[in-house]
């Protein structure tokens, strides 16, 4: 296929995936492969991670009131009663400060399982059942004490989420959501936006507190991942590469890289709406099931190929 043509194509599938519970980086590496191409190849593994930016970079802009809010209001936050250490902007960056230690750390590791689709597979399937497990136990509200700020009445009881929104987030939770990310980084295929939900909802977030905090978490985590990728492959020589993926050599493998990274910020951008209004209404298990299948088909195919 033409590269460029290619790079579209990659670009749309980082556009519809990054958001979504299912792990964008496996869904581009698999699509990869199935065009020809070799995941052992640093530039195709640099791509793969660099071009996630362009959908990053649509959070800020979609969320732009939101973070003002954030920003605006830290630390003492909207109602006055915040503080430095339970404000969301901090609990973010402890978030991030958690998962990005140990997969720095584990940078080689991370460039060695970019090249396995049985890594990958067996991720999607495993990622899928642990997050349905978790949705069936934990999406639906539970019952809580009637003193409790975010209870509503169900009859004589009631029910509510131990943790409404992210500004009911406390440092704990955002410790465990940090640490419980560091997986998607090392294993491909687990998703870092299902592996933060996941741990959102056993932590006690409501869909909607859970789904908004994976989408904050994913601006310095993502920005810092891609952005390190790239310096480390430019900072060597051609063909030397770095621990994860070597920079462009020409003038096409940029233009290549340049189109997938713009394709993918259109097409997430209108993911990201849709996803929103989704979740809210039908919560996760279909994104579970979807990566069952898929994890089940790849597998089938690795074991079957031997690619």
């Amino acid at each position: 296929m033409n590269p460029y043509l290619l790079s579209v194509l990659l670009g749309i599938v980082e556009g519809l995936t990054e958001f979504l519970p299912v792990s964008s980086t496996a869904h581009l590496r698999i699509v990869e492969r199935a065009m020809g191409l070799d995941l052992a190849s640093g530039y195709w593994k640099m791509y793969s991670i660099v071009i996630q930016l362009g959908a990053i970079l649509c959070v800020p802009i979609y969320f732009r009131a939101r973070l003002t809010e954030f920003f605006t209001t830290f630390p003492g936050g909207p109602d006055g009663r915040h503080n430095l250490w339970n404000h969301p902007v901090t609990l973010t960056g402890v978030a991030f400060v958690v998962t990005a230690g140990p997969s720095y750390l584990l940078a080689k590791t991370i460039g060695k399982n970019l090249e396995s689709l049985y890594v990958m597979a067996t991720s999607l399937i495993v990622g899928g059942i642990v997050m349905w497990i978790v949705d069936a136990m934990y999406g639906v509200p539970r019952v809580v004490s009637a003193n409790s700020p975010t209870v509503r009445s169900v009859g004589a009881a009631t029910a509510g989420y131990p943790t409404e929104t992210v500004y009911q987030m406390t440092l704990p939770q955002s410790i465990w959501i940090g640490a419980c990310q560091i997986l998607s980084a090392v294993f491909p295929g687990v998703s870092r936006s299902m592996s933060s939900i996941a741990a959102g909802q056993v932590a006690g977030l409501s869909r909607p507190a859970a789904l908004e905090f994976s989408f904050l978490v994913s601006i310095p985590t993502m920005f810092m991942a891609t952005g390190y990728s790239f310096y480390d492959s430019l900072r060597h020589k051609p063909g030397a590469g770095g621990k994860i993926g070597v920079a462009p050599r020409n003038a096409e493998e940029w233009a290549v890289l340049a189109i997938g990274f713009v394709v993918s910020f259109v097409v997430a951008y209108l993911v990201v709406a849709w996803f929103m209004r989704w979740v809210r209404q039908r919560g996760f298990v279909p994104f579970a099931v979807y990566r069952i299948l898929v994890g089940a088909a790849v597998l089938a195919w690795v074991l079957k190929s031997g690619v």
